[in-house]
């Protein structure tokens, strides 16, 4: 069953798809602007990701075209001050935070320009396939600006703190292949086959137990940043809020007893 959204942009399109385990198929669809974000844009990925279904069990984010984001807009820059500049990289953080601590793991599905902003975007999400035209770069340092959309906090988390700043400073661009060694990308892929790989682990994901996918994407980052008494702590604690769940509960018995849905998959 595949049931069309209703986003608040005419740049983005949002589809239900699956029975069971509901997939979100978030599209950037502003492929005359090589998905470059405008504000419109990332109010309206805010507003998809804050307003999932609660059916919904995973998301798939990808762009249309041939590219999947050049990143930011800048016919939208030249007229702001300081204030509304600061204003609007508020406005990005929020959208991004709803992408990468909302309800659901995302799957992003990169092809072509995955640029500036875009880099950022592609951040924001859990796991990431990229396919062999995709290519990362971070211009703002040639073009007198500085990344906005939080990409200073997650993308060092990616690839370290010196690779950013040295593709910042020298206008370096990573392809597809030197960009999934270093870690922008998880997976790699042909061309073309980003979205139906995506779509392939957006549904293995959905199977998941809901609340130990929800402890992976918000409980898990925090652990990795805290000292080691505390990280200790918060697993324990989320560990036994998990295994305390009906279904994890189910899901155990049933593997106990042999049945085939436990299995493991390779990747």
């Amino acid at each position: 069953m595949n049931t069309p959204a209703s986003p608040r942009s005419e740049d983005l399109s949002v589809e239900i798809t699956g029975a069971d385990h509901q997939i979100a198929v978030v599209r950037l669809t502003r492929v005359t602007k090589r998905n470059a974000l405008s504000d419109g844009l990332i109010a309206a990925l805010r507003d998809a990701f804050q307003n999932l279904p609660a059916s919904v069990r995973a998301a798939v984010l990808c762009g249309a075209g041939e590219h999947f984001s050049a990143g930011l807009d800048l016919s939208e820059l030249k007229e702001r001050d300081a204030g509304q500049g600061l204003h609007h990289s508020r406005g990005w953080h929020v959208a991004l935070d709803a992408i990468e601590h909302g309800p659901v793991p995302v799957v992003a599905a990169l092809h072509g320009a995955v640029v500036g902003g875009g880099l950022e975007l592609a951040a924001a999400a859990h796991v990431r396939v990229a396919d062999a035209s995709t290519f990362y770069a971070l211009p703002e340092g040639s073009r007198g600006i500085f990344v906005g959309g939080g990409g200073s906090v997650r993308i060092p988390k990616l690839i370290g703190a010196h690779r950013m700043l040295d593709m910042m400073l020298t206008g370096r661009v990573y392809d597809a292949e030197a960009g999934e060694r270093l870690g922008f990308a998880q997976y790699l892929v042909p061309q073309g086959q980003a979205f139906a790989r995506a779509m392939e682990l957006a549904e293995r994901i959905a199977t998941n137990a809901p609340l130990t996918n929800y402890a992976l994407m918000h409980a898990l980052p925090r652990i990795a940043e805290q000292p080691a008494d505390h990280g200790y702590l918060t697993e324990a604690l989320m560990a036994a809020i998990a295994q305390s769940a009906p279904d994890a509960k189910q899901r155990v018995r049933d593997f106990l007893a042999g049945k085939e849905g436990t299995k493991v998959k390779k990747a």
